[in-house]
């Protein structure tokens, strides 16, 4: 058996998240279907990671098993036809047999994209999260640096978390402004809990808006209670970026 490595960006906006579903489309799925048109064979794709409905990717890294004799060029010729425009495979490569997209990955990044201006973007609508509010990113960028190094993250885990230890090591986080109205939040771990990165970014905006201090957000860390954190981000902001391996 052959081990296909994928290189892959989505839009995430029309699909239920990354990972197979019953009733709800997924990217998994679409892709899964157009490699079955083309080897006549069912193919299990494995992901660095799931990703929720809405959020999008531009660094996805997957792999599958096949006995199909199919190039790596063929497989990038054929699904840049069969794919809807929403789904790219930008590179496709032969990997090693004990390569595991999930299990082997090192270090992911994480980009999350604020719209902070007093209208909201009828274009950007998909692609951040429109925040009128002027924010303190200075207070946003303080605040972000307790993040670094390994720690508990259970503050800042899923309300109904998955069955994971919650300590994880982040390597990076920045905050950047981008063309005056766009905040980029940049975060790079071992590894990220459900819904970890916007749960963060909603804690992190309560300290832009100045309704918590930098105090405060580590004292939230501290608690290891999720009750404790801001509210959860919107999907339509978070970009998978890289996946390291």
């Amino acid at each position: 058996m052959r081990n296909i490595k994928f290189l892959i960006e989505y839009d995430g906006t029309n699909y239920h998240g990354w990972q197979v579903q019953p009733n709800a489309l997924t990217i998994q799925e679409v892709i899964e279907k157009k490699i079955e048109i083309m080897t006549k064979q069912r193919v299990r794709l494995i992901a660095s990671g799931r990703t929720d409905a809405g959020v999008h990717a531009l660094g996805q890294v997957a792999n599958f098993k096949t006995s199909s004799s199919i190039p790596p060029d063929g497989f990038l010729r054929g699904l840049k036809s069969l794919l809807p425009s929403d789904i790219i495979i930008k590179s496709v490569e032969e990997a090693d047999e004990h390569f595991h997209a999930q299990f082997g990955a090192k270090r992911k990044t994480y980009l999350y994209v604020i719209l902070n201006q007093e209208l909201p973007s009828a274009i950007f609508r998909n692609y951040s999260w429109h925040i009128p509010a002027p924010l303190e990113v200075r207070a946003m960028q303080d605040a972000a640096r307790n993040l670094l190094g390994r720690q508990d993250f259970s503050s800042f885990q899923a309300a109904d978390p998955d069955p994971t230890e919650p300590v994880r090591e982040v390597f990076k986080a920045e905050w950047f402004v981008k063309k005056k109205v766009f905040l980029h939040f940049t975060i790079e771990a071992d590894g990220f809990l459900k819904h970890m990165v916007r749960n963060i970014v909603g804690t992190l905006v309560n300290v832009g808006r100045g309704k918590i201090t930098r105090e405060d957000f580590q004292k939230i860390q501290k608690a290891l209670d999720r009750r404790q954190a801001g509210i959860t981000a919107p999907p339509q902001g978070l970009f998978l970026l890289e996946v390291k391996y």
